[in-house]
């Protein structure tokens, strides 16, 4: 059976477990799905390997963040359109 992964898993998985709670309150007031902070997370981890923040981490990650969630809602639209019979 499918379990589904929280989104402490990934935020833990990551390294960024400290910082859930202002993606939360971000996503919250941006009014994004968790499904769409699970691709953020994800992307933000990537980008964190290739240019790692060095100074004030916090403001860091609101700003990539948010450029990530928006990708995220983009990339997801985009599948939704192109299959649009399949349910996400």
């Amino acid at each position: 059976m499918y379990k589904r992964l929280s989104l402490e898993y990934y935020f833990a998985s990551t390294g960024f477990y400290d910082l859930l709670p202002l993606a939360l309150q971000m996503a919250r007031e941006l009014h994004f799905t968790p499904e769409e902070m699970i691709e953020a997370i994800c992307k933000v981890a990537d980008k964190a390997r290739t240019y790692p923040p060095t100074r004030n981490r916090p403001a860091w990650f609101a700003a990539v963040f948010k450029e990530k969630l928006l990708e995220a809602r983009a990339e997801i639209l985009a599948l939704k359109k192109k299959y649009p019979f399949n349910r996400f």
